[in-house]
């Protein structure tokens, strides 16, 4: 330990007055919470444990943990929850430390497979022409045209490129129908490249969906790149069960087999032309797996839902007509693959493909069979369908941070030859976010993940919540389960978007919410210069590229000049808005949500893991239900204050919060702000708002 306690003493140093961190920054504070953060994490990557911390807003948790990182010498794996802030790690941050550091640290970025131009498969659908589509093929060309200027491959460097973008599938690979080493391409490959690149960096940033993925394939990337590291560390850490249950199960989906069949048909058409009829076999697929979608009940709103399993089918599903789908399907299938079978011979495409059916075959047997006591099983039903059989947590991923956690040793069971061996990977797990539960025990994160013996800290957010922030919570609204709740609500709160003009996000625990809050908020201030944006009219990205123009003085002159006629903007958005929205300053005073955010009671996960809680004899209500919805209550009030020199209101417009006894233990999730009683005190809170807003601003 002798030589680890130089470093050591250099990660909390470094954030201390005169440090590396502020060294050029006169402004610059140091945080106690972010001392501490790092200085726990430093000594968790020392002594090789497993270390859960809560890290309250404003604490600085990235340089928290990125410092002990780029100081300890041993090579780090760092994860997070998107690829946006993939690319913040590693455009940003980590180039800023390491210059203040002075550490020579290589760095490599590591995204999945459908981030990767595959100029393999742009060739194919180009010279196959099977999309049948001027539009995709019009794409194809210019994905073609870009592909020569770019380096790297990365499709999210492409102008003009949407991620939505039907075209993506055609130019990227996936697991199932990369070639490998038998691509035609492999030595330029993209993707590869980018896996050189991160089994040699001494940081490699990923994300949670890639580490997931990877973990439950064992045969891709991460399979190489995990047990390289010694130190694995997880950033919005709040997200790992969720994400964790979809990839470690098994699933089957309408998009699944229409990639498949459009495969076939290209590779068909430009390697195999006449020895089979491969426009009637895959033409026969796509109709079964249309007629399957048929045989579902319809779905309101263009949104998807959940329908949990029942005796053989889908609940509330005509069995009958199911099964008949069914067999309609697998025998499309079947036709497919052996005709491939015929083929395998002729081109590496045709192995892959013929593999790949089998995988699908697998895959429709395994989701027929009973479901295991473990796990639970649902169909995911939109305009299109997802078959899902997933364990009910994401423990088994985490078996070796839990061994770490447990001080177990981590030598492997015998293996089908009888050797043992030590199984390879990290010796030293972090995992941190801003919600980790309700306690500090943050017991709601560490149990699904079976991480009961890992070390656990909560870090306190350095604002002052008390003289910063006011909550109201309005009790004379219509009650949650009123069809006029949300109307009213919209109505209430336009003379508050009035007075602060604009500044305000709307947050809405559903869809419907969602439509008739923004329609009405349109209505009312249709004379009041103020534009409303609403989640699914724009990009998540554009929306809140707009929303902080507004609170620029020169977007707004340029605003002026280009012609707009607004002056300030209410952003109206539903559940993928609760977190990760980052809107410091004057750019946003209010914060409203619609109702408390219980998780919805007929979710086909949520009834499974309720049924689990009362075998165990425990009350679903108080062990899952109030826990998720304070997670997530605490995620949406975390968007209001962001800086030191923030002000603002959350209004939370569910007289239960107030009047329930449970209303209690889920304040207790939002930060000590004041209360209001009134919405007289409402608005006198806001006008002090702008005042001291004006008077910070000139």
């Amino acid at each position: 330990m002798a030589d680890q306690a130089p470093w050591l003493r250099r990660c909390t140093q470094a954030f201390a007055l005169g440090g590396e961190i502020g060294a050029d920054d006169p402004h610059y504070r140091p945080r106690e919470g972010q001392q501490r953060m790092a200085g726990l994490i430093a000594q968790t990557i020392a002594s090789s444990g497993t270390l859960i911390v809560e890290a309250g807003t404003g604490t600085g948790k990235t340089f928290a943990y990125l410092v002990p990182a780029l100081l300890s010498g041993k090579r780090v794996m760092v994860s997070t929850a998107t690829k946006a802030l993939q690319d913040q790690l590693f455009l940003r941050d980590l180039p800023d430390l390491i210059n203040r550091l002075g550490t020579p640290v290589r760095t490599a970025l590591l995204k999945g497979r459908n981030n990767y131009l595959c100029t393999h498969r742009l060739k194919l659908n180009l010279t196959s022409g099977a999309t049948g589509d001027r539009f995709l093929m019009n794409a194809l060309g210019q994905v073609q045209r870009w592909s020569v200027t770019t380096s790297n491959g990365d499709l999210s460097d492409m102008p003009g490129l949407d991620e939505r973008s039907a075209v993506i599938p055609l130019v990227t690979s996936n697991r199932d129908n990369c070639l490998g080493g038998q691509c035609p391409d492999f030595k330029t490959c993209h993707l590869q490249l980018a896996r050189r690149e991160a089994l040699a960096a001494d940081l490699v940033v990923v994300n949670h969906h890639l580490f997931f993925a990877d973990r439950a394939v064992r045969a891709s990337g991460m399979a190489e790149l995990l047990p390289s590291v010694d130190v694995a560390i997880f950033d919005e850490a709040h997200q790992l069960n969720e994400i964790g249950v979809l990839f470690l199960g098994t699933q089957l989906s309408s998009f699944q087999l229409f990639d498949f069949k459009r495969d076939v048909l290209a590779a068909g058409l430009q390697q195999a032309r006449g020895l089979c009829d491969w426009a009637a076999l895959t033409q026969a697929l796509e109709r079964a797996v249309r007629d399957l979608r048929l045989s579902l009940p319809a779905v309101r709103d263009k949104t998807s839902s959940r329908f949990a399993w029942g005796d053989g089918a889908p609940a509330g599903v005509d069995t009958a007509a199911w099964t008949s789908a069914l067999t309609v399907m697998q025998t499309a299938l079947n036709d497919v693959t052996a005709a491939l079978n015929s083929v395998t011979e002729l081109a590496p495409d045709f192995e892959r493909l013929y593999a790949r059916s089998e995988t699908l075959a697998e895959k429709l047997k395994s989701l027929m069979a009973p479901v295991l006591h473990d796990h639970v099983r649902w169909l995911e039903v939109g305009a299109n369908w997802r078959w899902v059989d997933s364990p009910l947590d994401s423990a088994d991923a985490f078996e070796r941070a839990a061994q770490v956690a447990r001080g177990e040793s981590t030598t492997s069971a015998p293996d089908a030859t009888g050797e043992v061996g030590t199984e390879a990977g990290p010796t030293a797990w972090i995992f941190t976010s801003a919600t980790l539960g309700d306690d500090e025990a943050l017991d709601w994160f560490a149990q699904p993940l079976g991480l009961v013996d890992a070390q656990r800290a909560v870090v306190s957010s350095p604002f002052d919540f008390a003289t910063q922030a006011a909550l109201w919570v309005p009790t004379d609204l219509p009650k949650p389960t009123d069809p006029g709740h949300a109307i009213v609500l919209a109505r209430r709160l336009t003379p508050w978007v009035r007075q602060l003009q604009g500044r305000t996000l709307v947050l809405t625990t559903s869809l419907r919410a969602l439509g008739i809050i923004s329609q009405t908020l349109r209505e009312t201030l249709a004379d009041d210069d103020l534009e409303v944006l609403v989640q699914g009219e724009s990009s998540k990205h554009a929306l809140l590229s707009r929303f902080r123009d507004y609170a620029e003085p020169q977007a707004r002159r340029q605003a002026v000049r280009d012609g707009a006629n607004f002056n300030g903007a209410v952003l109206v958005a539903s559940v993928s808005f609760w977190e990760g929205v980052d809107l410091p300053g004057e750019a946003l005073q209010l914060v409203v949500l619609d109702k408390l955010p219980f998780p919805v009671p007929d979710d086909p996960l949520t009834q499974a893991r309720a049924k689990r809680l009362v075998a165990q004899g425990e009350s679903p209500f108080t062990a899952q239900v109030l826990p998720d919805t304070a997670i997530a209550l605490k995620q949406g009030a975390g968007r209001l204050i962001r800086s030191e020199r923030d002000r603002g209101v959350l209004v939370v417009g569910d007289q239960r919060l107030a009047t329930m006894g449970y209303g209690k233990r889920l304040l207790q999730a939002i930060p000590n702000m004041q209360r209001l009683d009134s919405e007289v005190a409402l608005q006198a809170y806001l006008d002090e708002v702008i005042t001291k807003t004006s008077t910070t601003a000139s």
